[in-house]
This record gives C-alpha cells, sequence and structure tokens, in this order.
C-alpha cells in the first residue's frame, strides 16, 4: 500500500548527531502527518543512522570529507539525485550550506516542487569568504522557499544575498520547553561542586566553541574589568574547539585562572541546569543567524547580556527582559554585566523566560515547518 504521507527528505552536512531533528522524528511519529528521509553528509558513518532507523524513517549516509568541501560536494551531488529519483521526496529541505548547495542542485534536476532551506549560517561567507556568496545567491534562485531563523538572517538574505522577498519565510528554532523549565536540584548541587562555586558571585557563563567569531577574547577582557569590582567572580567557559588553547593562554596572561573554569564536556541532560547554575549568561558573537544558547538560557530563566544579534535581537527589546550591548568590546561587555547585576537580576530572568516560551517553542517552531512543507508541497 503506497504511504500517502507528505515525505520529506532533509539534508544535512559534517553533523553526525542533529538534537531539533530527534525532535522533529518524535514528533512526527506521534502524528504520522509526514514521514522523513534524512540524508547525512559525513566523513564516517553518522551514529545517528540507527536513531532516524529506530523511528521508522530512512537513513541515508553519503561519505564526505569536510577538508575537501568543493569535490566533496560534486561526489554528493549525483547521489542526492539519485536518491531523490528512486524515492520522489515531495520536498527537499537544505540545512547547511554544505549539504544545501548540492541538495539545492539535485532538487532542481530531479524536478522535486518543494525545494526548501533554512539559512542557518548567514553571514559566515559575508564576513569571512565573501568571493563565496555568489554561492548563496545561486542557493535562493535554485529553492522554492528559503526560510530565515532570525530577523538579522532575513534581512543579510534579503539585502546580501538578492533572496526575492516573496521567497522568504520565517521560524524561529524552537526547543522543548519542559526540558528547560523543569527544576533538577540534585544536577545543580553536583555541578555547582564539580566546578568549585561555593561562595562564588557572579557565576558567568557562556556556553560557545572557542573559535573567533563568537568572541571569547572580549569576554576575557570583560572578565578582568569584572574582577576588579567583584573579586568572588567566577566564569564558566563551555565548549571546544580550535581557539581553546589560545584562550586558556590568555586568561592565564590576565591573571584570571583562579575566576575562569574550562568545564570541559557536560552531558546534554546536564545542560539545562548548567544554565540555572549562572547568575547571567554571557555571549560575545559577531554574529549568530539565530543561536540556540539564548532561548535555552532564556528559558531557563537565566538573565542574558550579547551583542545584539541572532535570537536575543528579536526577543530582548529592553533591560526588563535581557541587555544587549552596544559594541563588541570587552569594555561594553563589562558595562552590561555591571548594569543587570544592579537590576533585579531574577526578575529579568522570569521575564525573559516567559518571552522565551512563547517566542522559541519546539511546538511553535514544528507547526512553522509544517504550514511550510504543505505550501512547498504545491509547487508555489
Amino acid at each position: 500500500m503506497k504511504d500517502e504521507r507528505l515525505h520529506v527528505m532533509h539534508t544535512f552536512a559534517n553533523n553526525d548527531g542533529v538534537p531539533y531533528m530527534t525532535w522533529f522524528m518524535q514528533r512526527a511519529s506521534e502524528q504520522r502527518n509526514v514521514r522523513f528521509t534524512i540524508v547525512l553528509l559525513h566523513s564516517e558513518k553518522p551514529a545517528m543512522l540507527d536513531e532516524i532507523r529506530s523511528f521508522g524513517f530512512d537513513g541515508i549516509w553519503i561519505k564526505f570529507n569536510n577538508e575537501r568541501r568543493g569535490p566533496s560536494m560534486l561526489k554528493a551531488l549525483p547521489q542526492l539525485w539519485w536518491h531523490m529519483m528512486r524515492s520522489r521526496p515531495n520536498i527537499v529541505h537544505g540545512h547547511l550550506f554544505d549539504d544545501t548547495l548540492p541538495a539545492m542542485i539535485a532538487a532542481w534536476f530531479a524536478r522535486i516542487k518543494g525545494r526548501i532551506y533554512t539559512r542557518q549560517d548567514t553571514g559566515f561567507h559575508l564576513n569571512y569568504a565573501p568571493k563565496w556568496v555568489f554561492l548563496d545567491r545561486l542557493n535562493a534562485r535554485l529553492a522554492t522557499l528559503a526560510v530565515a531563523v532570525s530577523e538579522d538572517a532575513r534581512t543579510i538574505m534579503l539585502e546580501k544575498e538578492h533572496a526575492p522577498r516573496g521567497k522568504v519565510a520565517m521560524v524561529h528554532h524552537g526547543i522543548p520547553t519542559q526540558r528547560y523549565t523543569v527544576q533538577d536540584s540534585d544536577a545543580e548541587r553536583r555541578l555547582r561542586e564539580r566546578f568549585q562555586l561555593t561562595g562564588a558571585f557572579p557565576v558567568i557563563g557562556t556556553l560557545a566553541r572557542f573559535i573567533e567569531w563568537k568572541g571569547y577574547r572580549h569576554i576575557v577582557d570583560a572578565a578582568r574589568l569584572i574582577v576588579e569590582s567583584h573579586p568572588t567572580a567566577k566564569f564558566l567557559f563551555c565548549g571546544s574547539g580550535p581557539q581553546l588553547e589560545e584562550i586558556r593562554s590568555m586568561v592565564k596572561d590576565q591573571d584570571l585562572v583562579e575566576h575562569v573554569v574550562f568545564t570541559g564536556w557536560v552531558d546534554r541532560s546536564d545542560v539545562p541546569s548548567l544554565y540555572r547554575i549562572m547568575d547571567i549568561y554571557l555571549h560575545a558573537a559577531d554574529h549568530e543567524p539565530f543561536g540556540f544558547v539564548y532561548a535555552e538560557a532564556m528559558m531557563s530563566a537565566t538573565p542574558v547580556v550579547s551583542t545584539p544579534t541572532g535570537a536575543a535581537k528579536d526577543a530582548i527589546d529592553g533591560p526588563h527582559a535581557g541587555l544587549l550591548v552596544v559594541e563588541r568590546s570587552g569594555r561594553a561587555l563589562a558595562e552590561g554585566v555591571e548594569q543587570m547585576l544592579k537590576l533585579d537580576h531574577v526578575k529579568v530572568g522570569a521575564a525573559g523566560q516567559k518571552l522565551a516560551l512563547r517566542m522559541f517553542s519546539f511546538d511553535r517552531m514544528w507547526e512553522g515547518y509544517m504550514a511550510i512543507y504543505r505550501h512547498g508541497a504545491r509547487g508555489n
């Protein structure tokens, strides 16, 4: 018997696990109104394949070498086309540039009616590799619809990538609300002990990869200024990446070793509690297409001080719900933290949580994409 459900083929490059795709599969298996085929472009067999199949969906692995992106995309293109011709999905949905470009080209040649991509890396080519912006524009031409995840992302898509205004939809990312609103006192106590936070105030945390555009240099500069006024301040640096050792050296040079904790790996189940042991969440990125960390921190009722980018810029419109600093510098970040500490930051966290529950719930994200899929399946 033919499966009449809407069929969406998702493509992801360089990821062997995608949390929000897990949430999508869970919801789809419950509602049974859509089925997924998930294609993973990855250097090794992705761990997520077994999870995909456990939900009853098709998982496909295409070998992909991130260090040779151009040739890998060329090799992936005919394989993607073959899988599309074989399974004939109603929608092809790309998520990251390395999978979106070959997926949109393959879907165009396969005459798939709905060619959709979520623009999750707006600003990257513009800021770091401007010669490749023309390929972002090609994606916009080939797609039938492009999804922005924040107002910043939409502006870049329209003004810099020249996407037709009628082709750009807006859907914020979302997260399961219960995960970030239910308190786990045991986990919080365990994390406080692990990071030796007894007597520390304020506890200021950042969850981000150690890469230049996440702004850890500015956070270290801010930490030096904050510690001068708050000698019991502790900073939690949560992440990994190529800039880690450089930031460690900066922390040592600034005589901040006693004030900065490099947390290392924190189990995903403990992340909501990690936000809750922070008095302030501090972020210094020069761009974030969305930034899950903002939504997670706000939903955990942790006040946010951040550069004005991504989801934070969309949600925070005044100090009642968080603070956006005027420039990307250590001094501006330190001033933002000082201003937050003068406010009732518990009240600010509660207001931020209320906003996040309204704007960034997974239910809202799911309904947004279901509407897009229904629209796209008609070839509009």
